[in-house]
């Protein structure tokens, strides 16, 4: 899964000051995900929310709200650690490779259950592995994932075995979520399954409800082999203001926050009763540029500038665009410069910042290579070719801050060397829609990264273009496609030494970064807040200067407890209400984030 990692659109919801009284609200009344009347005692913690939620189906969504909340509803069969993300026990207790890799055996925990009380089997993880690998709509999300898988075979209950094609580095374990057999497989489309109710699932929570624009509920699964959550209910609820969000916090309406702007954080320093946490992130952040999307078989579609085709215009872009200044100015430093879409979190395997593919801001350079490439100065400044001037469209999201104050630098930015940029406002959902049809030039995006690059590589190979005219039926990261870059792709997998793969996963990074289908902008900090008069024992991944939410994993709430003795929220409802020129009514609540862009995830992840 991403974070997963699909197309995620970096996004932080506006800055429009609540003091101005101009709140976003949803309609009047409670939010519809709210926990039932008979579980209003309940502890229950309350979170800000406002990413798209295409679905809750484990198998086709790849934006980074649902994803994350997949993670916290599925078990893995490899979980990845919290301190350091390295695989670590999830459904499976323990592995061993055969056959010099090429055989994965695992084996199953005995005794334990979905959260409806059934057993939890191989045939399980079997049943959904076949899925994928057997029906190109279910391998969607992670398709790429079990490509190289030959077979999967589940002798007993407490054996699953994983055949390959050939021997490869990553565990072919993870990030899957496992879903449970005799619930799915009496669904007629599984493939078109909201899967937003009656969750069944094997994680620390299972999804108890879901109402659009509004919200959703995780309630605590007592049935998780790890043990029962401390907290009964993590309730997301939805704020289409961010700065609404963040009053909500100072007046404990909520009680998490994340993907705070860099002034939002600097201002609930040191507030009485809340804590705040700037970790190092599996996100970068950056702009798309569209080269042309085609489908798998190489037909055409979408809208774009033809003049994008030309990866010569594209590097002039990316010359063209002063990183540091946006990483200084727009992100207030809070982040490492970008040199590729691995983030700095993973040391590893990121692009050196002394890569001979690097290319500095140079706005000379820029102008000479439109000029080389036939675009000329025309009378205004803006380079003409064939009669057509250089403009092209930036689209952003409306109601974000940060989307609005980077296109504030690059439209002139742009203009510097030639080339005329129009922003174009509009609001996520449609932009999803565009991007997914490849009715775009450029847009701001972003993913989030699991700790082996495997499957963010992987959605930049041919093999994941979509299938379909109308941008459906695959998880592309960009549009990306290279013969060569597949070649590299499918050596990096099979390569056990690590040295040798990092070189390979590098020299990746590289083909990428000159094709410039995309600019990496930075990898921002995660910046978050929440109410350390209420709940403590927050888990951060990874455990040394990490984040809380959006992990590679469930640890971040897992643990959580209240603060002492029935510390948990008196009022954990009518605490979501706010009273208005007299008028009670339940604050839109958002927060955060990270919008996936459609291909995702991210999260990836």
């Amino acid at each position: 899964m991403r974070t997963k990692h699909r197309p995620l659109a970096f996004r932080t919801a506006a800055a429009v000051t609540a003091a101005a009284v101009g709140l976003t609200l949803s309609p009047a009344g409670p939010v519809a995900a709210a926990p039932s009347e008979s579980a209003a005692s309940a502890t229950t913690m309350r979170i800000a929310t406002s990413g798209f939620i295409d679905s809750f189906n484990p198998f086709t969504s790849i934006y980074l709200t649902p994803t994350n909340a997949l993670r916290y509803m599925y078990e893995n069969l490899v979980q990845y650690s919290a301190e350091d993300g390295s695989p670590t026990e999830g459904l499976a207790e323990s592995w061993e490779t055969e056959e010099d890799g090429a055989r994965w055996v695992y084996k199953i925990r005995e005794g334990m259950t979905w959260s409806d009380g059934e057993p939890i089997t191989a045939e399980d993880v079997k049943w959904t592995y076949d899925q994928m690998m057997e029906d190109e709509v279910m391998a969607t999300a992670n398709g790429s994932l079990v490509s190289n898988f030959e077979s999967v075979e589940a002798p007993d209950d407490t054996t699953l075995i994983i055949n390959l094609n050939e021997a490869q580095a990553p565990n072919p374990g993870t990030e899957i979520p496992v879903v449970p057999e005799h619930v799915w497989s009496e669904i007629d489309n599984p493939g078109e399954f909201a899967n937003d109710s009656e969750v069944v699932g094997s994680g620390p929570y299972t999804l108890e409800s879901y109402a659009p624009n509004e919200g959703f509920v995780l309630k605590a699964n007592p049935n998780f082999w790890r043990g029962a959550p401390n907290i009964d209910r993590i309730q997301y609820v939805y704020y289409t203001d961010n700065d609404a969000s963040i009053q909500a916090l100072r007046a404990g309406d909520i009680d998490f926050i994340s993907g705070l702007t860099p002034q939002q954080y600097s201002a609930l320093e040191g507030e009485e009763g809340i804590t705040t946490s700037s970790g190092e992130g599996r996100r970068y952040s950056s702009v798309a540029i569209n080269p042309g999307q085609v489908t798998r078989d190489g037909e055409p579609y979408g809208n774009h500038n033809p003049a994008l085709e030309d990866v010569n215009v594209r590097q002039a872009i990316r010359q063209g665009i002063d990183i540091q200044a946006l990483l200084d100015n727009v992100l207030d430093g809070q982040g490492v410069k970008a040199t590729s879409f691995v983030p700095a979190s993973y040391a590893t395997w990121m692009l050196p910042e002394d890569n001979d593919a690097i290319m500095d801001f140079d706005p000379e350079a820029a102008r000479a290579q439109l000029e080389e490439a036939g675009w000329t100065e025309g009378a205004n400044g803006i380079r003409e070719k064939d009669g057509e001037t250089l403009t092209l469209t930036l689209q952003i999201d409306g109601s974000d801050s940060t989307e609005q104050a980077l296109s504030e630098y690059l439209q002139p930015w742009m203009a510097d060397i030639g080339i005329d940029l129009q922003v174009e406002a509009t609001d996520s959902d449609t932009m999803s829609a565009n991007v997914q049809a490849g009715n775009y030039d450029m847009y701001f995006s972003g993913w989030s990264l699991g700790p082996d690059p495997d499957y963010q590589l992987s959605i930049n190979t041919c093999a994941n273009l979509p299938t379909s005219t109308d941008g459906s039926g695959g998880t592309t990261q960009d549009g990306y496609c290279d013969e060569e870059f597949d070649a590299l792709y499918e050596q990096q997998r099979t390569e056990l030494d690590e040295g040798a793969r990092v070189e390979i996963v590098q020299e990746m990074l590289a083909m990428n970064y000159a094709a410039s289908v995309q600019v990496a902008f930075y990898y921002p900090n995660q910046l978050e807040a929440y109410r350390s008069d209420r709940f403590e024992n927050f888990t951060k991944m990874p455990t040394d200067n990490g984040i809380i939410a959006n992990q590679s994993g469930y640890w971040g709430f897992m643990n959580v407890t209240p603060v002492g003795e029935g510390g948990s929220s008196g009022g954990s409802q009518t605490g979501l209400w706010i009273v208005i020129g007299g008028v009670a009514v339940v604050a839109a609540v958002v927060a955060i984030v990270m919008v996936t862009r459609r291909k995702k995830s991210a999260d990836i992840e």
